[in-house]
């Protein structure tokens, strides 16, 4: 199952499309919730933070380690990454709005000297070999046009002995192939890796894989949870981006929801570049 790929000016216009409304919602972190039932009542931010925490702390960073956020959206978890462990962050989009964003997020919160971010596709990185201790991108090799040489790029920065983190959706079930078809074009998603398939890429590029966990149910499986948390914050939002805004931004996400709950997972890995 595969759609047409898209360049990396395209999905720049994805997500400047998206990114307002979403850091809004959820508080500069444009991933994923994690919810533990349906009884749990952390609010939105919170949940998306968790999957911050959760995905961050497989690399197991130390002050001053250099670190590349390949897909950094508007900045927040950079900010957490310097503000929590003391890395030197390194953060790359290539959505204008963004970039925009995190460097305002920066310039009033961020930690000086600690934090950089800039215009970039993470396929042609402008930096040596060996530059970075530590990868992360979370849900951003989804939209990469070619997966492979997406991970070959993001090794080659690495330094021998850094690792690399991941978040990413994947695929579950096949059944009913239209409900994920939709979910694909909406994402922008060129192609959907089941887990074993994400392992297979990351090793094939180099890697050794050290951890990984599939989350599905407790992130995509929590859809609902997102959407009356979004409800009820529809009046205060509407009144900063306009009811137009709004409509506009549900359109845009329509087909994220049409996959059932046991459809599409969630993957998080820990991956190494040999020493």
């Amino acid at each position: 199952m595969q759609e047409a790929t898209a360049d990396p000016a395209e999905i720049g216009r994805h997500y400047d499309e998206r990114s307002p409304i979403g850091d809004e919602l959820r508080g500069g972190q444009l991933h994923m919730w994690y919810w533990y039932d349906r009884d749990d009542d952390a609010p939105l931010p919170e949940a998306v933070h968790r999957v911050t925490r959760k995905v961050t702390g497989t690399l197991g960073l130390r002050p001053g380690e250099r670190v590349l956020d390949a897909g950094c959206g508007p900045g927040e978890t950079a900010l957490f990454l310097a503000r929590r462990y003391g890395a030197r962050v390194t953060g790359v989009t290539v959505s204008d709005v963004e970039l925009e964003a995190a460097r305002r997020r920066a310039g009033t919160a961020g930690p000086k000297g600690l934090v950089d971010f800039r215009h970039g596709d993470y396929m042609e990185l402008p930096f040596p070999d060996g530059s970075f201790d530590a990868v992360l991108a979370l849900e951003s090799l989804q939209n990469a046009p070619d997966l492979g040489r997406a991970l070959e790029e993001l090794y080659r920065v690495l330094r021998p002995g850094g690792r690399m983190a991941f978040s990413d959706f994947s695929l579950e079930s096949a059944a009913e192939p239209e409900r994920v078809e939709r979910f694909m074009e909406t994402l922008r998603l060129p192609l959907l890796p089941t887990l074993p398939q994400w392992l297979e890429y990351a090793r094939s590029a180099g890697f050794e894989v050290e951890e990984y966990t599939q989350c599905g149910p407790r992130v995509f499986g929590m859809k609902g949870k997102y959407l009356r948390a979004a409800m009820d914050r529809r009046e205060e939002v509407a009144g900063k981006f306009g009811e137009q805004g709004v409509a506009e931004f549900s359109r845009l996400h329509r087909g994220f929801f049409a996959p059932r709950k046991d459809q599409i997972g969630y993957v998080i890995a820990c991956v190494r570049r040999p020493r």
